[in-house]
């Protein structure tokens, strides 16, 4: 078994679980759906979903256009809890 990522926050399991949670949080925070965010990155909103059930990773560009969207710089997505 692999040692535990050590700059991971403990309750998160990986880095996707934590983008997932926060793009999630940052989305309802304003009230969004997911079509309105999507609308808003220029993106189809099934891509929204399939990032915050995490069975999509989301590529350096797709951060960005999300991050523009939420008007959040783009490590905002990565912080742990």
């Amino acid at each position: 078994m692999g040692a535990k990522r050590s700059w991971l926050p403990a309750m998160a399991e990986n880095l996707g679980d934590i983008v997932a949670g926060n793009l999630r949080r940052l989305r309802l925070e304003r009230g969004w759906a997911q079509e309105e965010l999507a609308h808003r990155a220029g993106i189809n909103r099934n891509y929204i979903g399939m990032i915050e059930r995490q069975e999509n990773s989301p590529t350096i560009e797709m951060i960005e256009r999300l991050s523009k969207a939420l008007d959040v710089d783009p490590v905002v997505l990565f912080e742990g809890s």
